[in-house]
């Protein structure tokens, strides 16, 4: 069972409030800010984040390489401007107004785009992750199977988000397709830690930021000389699994049944 730092340990399902960072003198390499996508309150938490943590990179899930060369400190002062610039309205990510005020606190630092683009997914699909993430594919543990246990438990998780709806056929390629994200965005973390010298933070999604599978355990592969501290965000008390440093907890978010679109 995971175990939590004594150091932060109390901050454990401590409310979100506004400016509550939860790194407030906190050291390390690099910070992995999860979030429930669509969550107003969990991106208010990684802007209090970032602005205690002040990284000089920030390595974004939501965002290619070539939008991250977009962002600029002198396009931060408008939002509807930079969302356009991004395409964020085609994107499929909620809206960018939730997003904006971690790129306000992010000015001055690198952006680091870390998505895989659709196109580059959709061949990943056919010609396997190995190919698609290209060289040291094996130093981030892309070519190894995942054991049995892990395995069943990857596949239970990829039927459950997607409402038992997708044929279990497919089911083994989701589960690549979330391993060639975490792979792509710990890659992502050591070239920034390696050009900045860091701290380097990361605005990603609860399931990259665990540390039993996720980006963190690609990190401890390739690079385990960097120190690193997660943080999850849960919703009305039901904590995500996976293991973190830091745990807070907000309300859910209002939203449609997620499950409609498949019925």
């Amino acid at each position: 069972m995971w175990k939590t730092p004594a150091l932060i340990c109390a901050l454990i399902l401590a409310p979100a409030l506004a400016h509550a960072g939860p790194f407030a003198g906190v050291e390390a390499d690099v910070f992995i800010l999860g979030e429930t996508h669509d969550n107003a309150a969990h991106h208010a938490a990684q802007a209090d984040a970032i602005r205690d943590i002040a990284p000089r990179a920030v390595v974004f899930e939501m965002l290619t390489e070539a939008q991250a060369r977009e962002v600029r400190d002198d396009r931060l002062d408008d939002p509807e401007a930079l969302a356009e610039l991004l395409d964020w309205e085609n994107s499929g990510w909620p809206d960018f107004a939730l997003y904006y005020p971690i790129f306000a606190e992010a000015r001055g630092a690198m952006i680091v785009g870390a998505a895989v683009p659709r196109p580059e997914t959709r061949a990943a699909m056919e010609t396997g992750i190995i190919a698609a993430f290209g060289p040291k594919a094996e130093a981030y543990g892309l070519t190894e199977e995942l054991g049995a246990e892990m395995l069943a438990q990857r596949l239970n998780l990829q039927l459950e988000a997607h409402c038992g709806a997708l044929p279990t056929a497919i089911l083994p390629a989701m589960v690549d397709i979330q391993r060639l994200r975490d792979a792509t965005l710990a890659r992502a973390v050591v070239r920034a830690h390696g050009e900045t010298g860091g701290p380097v933070a990361v605005i990603t999604g609860n399931g990259h930021a665990r540390r039993d599978w996720g980006v963190p355990a690609y990190l401890a592969r390739v690079a385990p000389e960097l120190t690193v501290r997660t943080m999850g965000q849960s919703e009305n008390g039901q904590m995500p699994d996976g293991g973190f440093d830091v745990i807070l907890d907000a309300p859910a978010a209002e939203r449609e049944d997620p499950c409609a679109a498949f019925r």
